[in-house]
């Protein structure tokens, strides 16, 4: 086995790893779109497990484009260095946040006396609209660097090119997904596309791997 066959099935298991995570992350935490502070607030223990599982999903998927950074940037070293940049460093960066935001509605259950619903209700206010921002701006994040990577893998036949469409028709559908969650909640069910796409490139590259044919590390 080839260096980038070994890489091929190190991000496919990362992949799977990142997307267990998060699907996990919603089990406990209950959280989709970042306004239901009610049952954040009324399931601490739960939600400390999710924000755990939150981070886990934050690193693995952090280290994708690290580990493929080094043979994409033979091929487009512009798409592979703004692929590190958002789905390495930015879209790392707001699921800490996410995890910083539950932890602080935690804390202001802990905090803030029940009695004074006045009080209450502006900090989950005010929490509320944060969390949907924060939910908002992920989706954009997560996406331009979706688009990065499947426009290179389809140009350059890294991978199939049925999968590689597939993930840049997935990819932007929720890119627009996320610029309308900005104006109001929409249906996850408009994200499984690319959901399903990225379990099924992470089982091919741990079977397949790259295409035979790429450049070596």
């Amino acid at each position: 086995m080839n260096a980038n066959q070994k890489v091929a099935r190190s991000v496919g298991v990362l992949y799977i790893i990142g997307t267990i995570a998060g699907i996990l992350s919603v089990v406990f935490t209950g959280w989709t779109t970042g306004s239901d502070v009610a049952y954040v607030s009324a399931s601490e223990n739960e939600v400390k497990v999710g924000i755990l599982f939150i981070l886990i999903m934050a690193f693995s998927l952090a280290m994708v484009p690290v580990v493929t950074y080094p043979i994409f940037r033979k091929y487009h070293e512009t798409l592979a260095t703004g692929y590190v940049i958002f789905r390495g460093a930015l879209e790392t960066f707001t699921y800490i946040i996410t995890a910083i935001w539950l932890w602080l509605v935690l804390l202001s259950n802990m905090s803030t006396d029940v009695s004074s619903s006045d009080t209450f209700q502006h900090i989950d206010y005010l929490l509320s609209g944060a969390g949907e921002l924060i939910h908002s701006i992920t989706m954009v994040v997560f996406s331009l660097g979706a688009l990065m990577l499947y426009y290179l893998l389809y140009q350059f036949k890294l991978l199939p090119r049925w999968l590689s469409s597939w993930g840049l028709l997935a990819s932007m559908l929720y890119l627009l997904t996320g610029i309308f969650d900005f104006f109001g909640s929409v249906s996850t069910l408009l994200l499984m596309p690319l959901a399903l796409q990225e379990m099924v490139m992470a089982v091919w590259l741990i079977i397949k791997g790259f295409n035979r044919e790429l450049k070596e590390i």
